[in-house]
């Protein structure tokens, strides 16, 4: 494969990296039920090598997704944030979950400041 991955390959990758983080599963695991290495989910996930229709079925079911929720956000317009390469990194993802469990008041005050600090960066 080239040098620069197709980006249908690499939405697919980081769609994947989220299931299996949400999922609570190790790229050993769901190797494992795929039938390859662990070394080859990390390649599906950063989308250096495509998966075949039939490893993506089966990555699905282990994952309890639809093959539609391997390609959700590809149909965005160019420029719009995709939640799927966002919550691909593992850290993202944590925070989100975080800051998901905070009580109400305590998640808007903490936008705020998100928001303010990016006012002031930009």
């Amino acid at each position: 494969m080239a040098d620069n991955p197709d980006q249908i390959d690499v939405h697919v990758g980081a769609a994947m990296r989220t299931l299996r983080l949400n999922a609570g599963l190790s790229q050993q695991a769901i190797g494992d039920a795929m039938g390859v290495r662990f070394q080859q989910v990390q390649k599906y996930e950063t989308g250096k090598n495509r998966i075949s229709a039939s490893r993506l079925k089966r990555a699905a079911d282990v994952l309890g997704a639809s093959i539609n929720d391997f390609f959700r956000g590809l149909e965005d317009e160019p420029g719009e944030s995709d939640i799927t390469a966002i919550l691909a990194d593992a850290g993202a993802l944590e925070t989100a979950r975080k800051i998901h469990a905070m009580p109400d008041l305590a998640r808007q005050g903490l936008i705020s400041i998100v928001a303010t600090m990016a006012a002031h960066a930009a």
